[in-house]
């Protein structure tokens, strides 16, 4: 029985993951049949990943708040595996924002990097979460560990609506976000939203397969540490 869970949790994963690769490659293809942008150009495609990135990094550092609060709430181990899951994968979104938008400042600012509001939040949403990590490997008592953990996880989302908000907050040179929730717009071509929403979709569903993954990887390292203690 536990074979057949373990061995079905494993096949819905890389379905998972097979899928979000295949959804993705849609979304990369309609993006570069899309046209280019009357102001950037065709470097209008990075935004098509760039964008998607930063949303599911949003996503996994919200996810990695819920299951810290389901930890603190039930004391059961897995939640905290799975917040740490979830913050590592956001990490890795994170990243790939901030490289992303770097490859997009170039050539439009002239610059890879510039300390103006919104890169600056973000530079500091990723330094927290890296903080997190330390956090997590300089405390040896698992249940310790865990319950500071969850609450850095906790706190970590506070940066989220700063980060977002930073270009209507402060000035900024940075344009105006792509799914303006605030005026409730979209800023960009109807026909460019179409692989936008896909390429979307795929990082997310690559999200929750990276997730499993990494759940069971932590899983199986905490059974190991029981096994030997």
């Amino acid at each position: 029985m536990g074979n057949s869970k373990r061995k079905l949790t494993d096949s819905l994963s890389s379905f998972l993951l097979l899928v979000g690769f295949l959804v993705f490659l849609i979304g990369q293809y309609l993006a570069f049949k899309a046209p280019p942008d009357v102001q950037q150009g065709y470097l209008v495609r990075i935004l098509y990943v760039h964008v998607g990135a930063a949303w599911t990094a949003y996503l996994a550092f919200i996810v990695a708040a819920v299951y810290a609060i389901l930890y603190l709430w039930k004391q059961n181990p897995s939640y905290d595996r799975l917040s740490a899951a979830s913050a590592e994968i956001g990490l890795l979104f994170m990243a790939l924002t901030l490289f992303g938008g770097m490859m997009w400042a170039r050539p439009t600012w002239g610059v890879y990097w510039t300390w103006e509001p919104k890169l600056t939040t973000s530079a500091i949403l990723t330094a927290f979460y890296v903080g997190y990590f330390l956090l997590r490997q300089a405390i040896e008592d698992p249940e310790f560990r865990a319950k500071a953990a969850a609450a850095a996880a906790i706190l970590g989302v506070v940066n989220i609506p700063i980060n977002y908000m930073s270009v209507y907050w402060w000035r900024s040179i940075h344009q105006t976000a792509t799914f303006d929730i605030v005026n409730r717009k979209l800023h960009m071509d109807p026909s460019m939203v179409l692989p936008m929403l896909i390429d979307l979709a795929a990082i997310n569903i690559l999200f929750v397969a990276f997730l499993r993954m990494k759940g069971a990887i932590a899983a199986r390292a905490a059974a190991r540490e029981e096994i030997y203690d």
